[in-house]
């Protein structure tokens, strides 16, 4: 009697447990939420932990990791930053993929048809970024090295500013920027042209879904070292500007950036050279 007592308390303790495994598209949401908020929590304890500054100031430029002479410890920080910056920046942008393939995952089972969890596409396209994460990280190192990085993870040069956002501009209207953003707004008819319900095939999908977001994204990523790599304004603003892009159906928006980033790439120029020009007396 004890013994089934506690059986179906087991059970109605793992009931709710289950019963979100069991539902592909629930279990997207949960998977995305909580690794979205573990991202932008961590980037705002490190952001406030680096600077004794006051809050806005500490989310804006706080004082960590730009000096030439790094530790072990300094670059594994560095790294575990870009890793939570991963999190919190793209990986809203891919909530829309993501929720397609739990949908049709859903369908599949409801039908009694076999489909991989959400949560091994979620790992495939995550796998991108953290190794993006690690490429960035050294990035930092070497413009740190070079002295191109302020004490406030800042660029302490405003030419450099101005191409990197020139730089950004123009990568919009090349050709592999609009085949990857197309193929970024239209995940079902990607997922529906290569459906599969073996797990090692879904993990692929989610690599390669994670290859295209590379393409579309990164060189928005890229204006962080510009605009300062652990500016939590800037990281929210650009990070809804590529959720935004990805949910259009056209490439007008982008484009619309592009004029928008080369402009601001001009005014940086433009300010630097009337900063340093020469003033004749009398």
């Amino acid at each position: 009697m004890a013994t089934r007592t506690e059986n179906r308390s087991m059970a109605g303790a793992a009931g709710p447990v289950a019963r979100t495994l069991e539902r592909p598209k629930m279990l997207a949401f949960v998977c995305i939420g909580v690794l979205v908020a573990a991202g932008w929590i961590y980037l705002g304890l490190l952001a406030a932990g680096m600077s004794g500054a006051g809050l806005l100031q500490a989310l804006c430029r706080p004082s960590f990791g730009a000096h030439a002479d790094w530790s072990l410890a300094e670059a594994g920080l560095v790294l575990s930053m870009w890793c939570a910056m991963a999190l919190a920046m793209m990986l809203p942008t891919a909530g829309p993929m993501i929720l397609t393939y739990a949908e049709l995952a859903e369908t599949a089972a409801q039908q009694g048809e076999l489909a991989a969890s959400p949560l091994v596409l979620t790992a495939g396209y995550l796998l991108i970024w953290l190794g993006v994460a690690l490429l960035f990280a050294g990035l930092q190192m070497l413009l740190a090295r070079l002295a191109l990085l302020d004490p406030a993870m800042a660029t302490a040069s405003p030419l450099f500013s101005g191409a990197v956002f020139i730089g950004a501009g123009l990568y919009q209207f090349s050709a592999l920027k609009h085949a990857c953003v197309t193929q970024c707004q239209h995940p079902f008819r990607f997922f529906f042209a290569n459906w599969t319900a073996d797990p090692r095939g879904v993990f692929r999908l989610g690599l390669r879904q994670g290859l295209y977001c590379l393409g579309c994204c990164w060189a928005m990523m890229l204006l962080m070292f510009a605009v300062g790599v652990m500016n939590v304004v800037w990281m929210a603003l650009l990070g809804a500007v590529m959720a935004i892009e990805k949910v259009n159906t056209t490439t007008r928006f982008s484009r619309a950036l592009g004029v928008a980033f080369v402009l601001a790439g001009v005014i940086f120029i433009a300010t630097s050279v009337l900063a340093h020009w020469p003033v004749k007396n009398g």
